[in-house]
């Protein structure tokens, strides 16, 4: 079941909301808990009810392993090698049904040999909720999870808004919201906040994302073709793509918001205007925020981090978003893509040294826009090899981006035309750079859980600031405008670009 569909928006949820809130009421607490588990259980299951038995598995076998890790083992040892034993399981089962057909594959066609192979079909968002049972068995061992009950890490696991694609919360940031009793109780507040942060969520997946997208796939439809696009063409494609991926995964990451506080609960900020960073670094500070947590706390610091010199961080850098790369999808596009992004970490990481050795001043206006620049289109030429099919097909596109292919349009590849479609970039480029960010049109309600921790990203002039969302009649008829016009292009219901890692 999708976000942007029509049982979902007018059945689901509502009917969701209701009964938990109804067995809140008459303090059934614990059947208020059983119910969104259920719920949020058939939701997963609206998808491929088979895939069910691997949810519940992964939820039973981790949740032993992380109880056995919550009492007090004799042995260090012991427990450390349980705690090893759980991530690697974790990982074998992601392992098998996320690469299986890469490899496979891969393997083939280094072999050559030719055979017929079923591929395997990815669950639907195995790899945020096996990423965030890592989490447990970690918190657990640190003995930060302890007298969790089987019904609450069901929860915790299972809580449909975050279920599919994040953002990846630990245990410690979720539950406790969920032991406080007002939670359970109806709040006028909450459902304000809720449906508004929903609502916008929607219209920039549903107007702003799906339509940006008829621009982005013929260009790269077309050179997966082999047709090489000329350079309008493919500047045309990657900053349609840039666009269109920034305004899904940020319309997921508000809609999931949004739901979560029509219950009563904050979740972490997992995505904070990444197009608007000065630096690379900047940049995976505001781009899924909780997947760039867990692989700095969970792989790039184990590694040694930065703390055992220069060569040995940037090759800490380089593992960690290589695998990073991996993560996100089968391919040896997403490899590459995570090694360009681990070498774009490096030179800032160095450029950073040189800054401090020489005393530069690079905090000027000037220094700053220039930075943005650089950062931008280093992660517009990434987006290429994230979005493209194959190598062979990002590399013709790349080539076609610094002019190799012809400059000017020299087929029609895109329906509507070329002044359009710039027209329509430069609009949503506009508001990607100009407009504040939804966490910030609702600063004054403390949308995500620790909102202060991002705020300092924050570059909010006095003009936005004043315009900041208030539960009036102004703003609840802009926000039923908006919701209208996105229910209205429901017509055609696509899924979001995340679900695909």
């Amino acid at each position: 079941m999708l976000f942007n569909s029509l049982e979902f928006i007018f059945l689901f949820l509502p009917t969701t909301i209701f009964i938990f809130f109804f067995l809140g009421k008459y303090g059934y607490q614990r059947l208020a808990v059983a119910w969104l588990v259920i719920a949020s259980l058939f939701f997963y299951g609206w998808w491929n009810p088979r895939y069910l038995l691997l949810l519940l598995a992964s939820i039973a076998l981790n949740f032993f392993i992380g109880s056995t890790l919550n009492q007090e083992l004799n042995s260090p040892v012991r427990k450390k090698t349980l705690l090893i034993l759980g991530i690697t399981a974790n990982l074998i089962i992601l392992g098998c049904f996320k690469y299986a057909n890469f490899f496979v594959s891969s393997a083939a066609d280094i072999l050559g040999i030719n055979f017929n192979f079923q591929k395997i079909i990815l669950p639907l968002g195995i790899s945020f909720f096996t990423f965030q049972q890592i989490t447990y068995l970690v918190d657990s061992y640190c003995g930060g999870t302890k007298n969790t009950k089987f019904l609450d890490y069901c929860l915790f696991i299972t809580f449909f808004p975050k279920l599919i694609s994040g953002p990846i919360v630990h245990h410690s940031e979720v539950m406790p919201q969920f032991a406080d009793k007002t939670v359970y109780r109806f709040n006028l507040e909450n459902m304000a906040v809720g449906i508004t942060i929903f609502s916008l969520g929607l219209f920039k997946k549903v107007v702003f994302a799906d339509n940006i997208a008829a621009y982005a796939s013929p260009v790269f439809n077309t050179a997966a073709s082999g047709i090489f696009p000329t350079f309008l063409e493919s500047w045309v494609g990657a900053l349609a793509y840039t666009l269109q991926l920034y305004f899904d995964f940020s319309g997921y990451s508000d809609m999931a918001i949004g739901i979560a506080r029509m219950f009563g609960i904050k979740l972490p900020v997992n995505f904070f205007s990444p197009y608007k960073a000065s630096s690379i670094s900047d940049f995976w500070r505001r781009w899924h925020i909780t997947l760039s947590n867990f692989l700095r706390d969970y792989l790039y610091i184990p590694l040694g981090g930065n703390r055992k010199g220069e060569i040995r961080r940037s090759l800490n850098l380089m593992i960690t978003m290589l695998l990073g790369g991996i993560w996100h999808g089968e391919g040896w596009q997403f490899v590459f893509w995570g090694g360009l992004h681990g070498t774009y970490l490096s030179i800032n990481h160095e450029w950073n040294v040189l800054q401090k050795k020489y005393d530069l001043k690079t905090d000027s206006w000037l220094s700053l826009k220039l930075g943005w620049f650089i950062t931008f289109v280093a992660v517009v030429f990434g987006w290429v090899f994230f979005r493209a099919e194959n190598m062979a097909t990002a590399f013709i596109i790349v080539k076609g981006m610094i002019g190799l292919n012809g400059f000017l349009f020299s087929t029609q590849i895109i329906e509507s035309g070329l002044k359009k479609a710039i027209i329509d970039i430069s609009i949503l480029l506009a508001i990607v750079w100009l407009t504040p960010n939804v966490q910030e049109w609702m600063g004054k309600y403390d949308p995500v859980l620790n909102y202060e921790k991002v705020k300092k990203l924050s570059s909010n002039s006095l003009f936005w600031s004043k315009l900041q969302w208030q539960p009036n009649q102004t703003y609840a008829l802009v926000i039923s405008v908006l919701t209208v016009i996105a229910l209205l292009h429901l017509t055609k219901v696509s899924e979001f670009l995340y679900f695909q890692f």
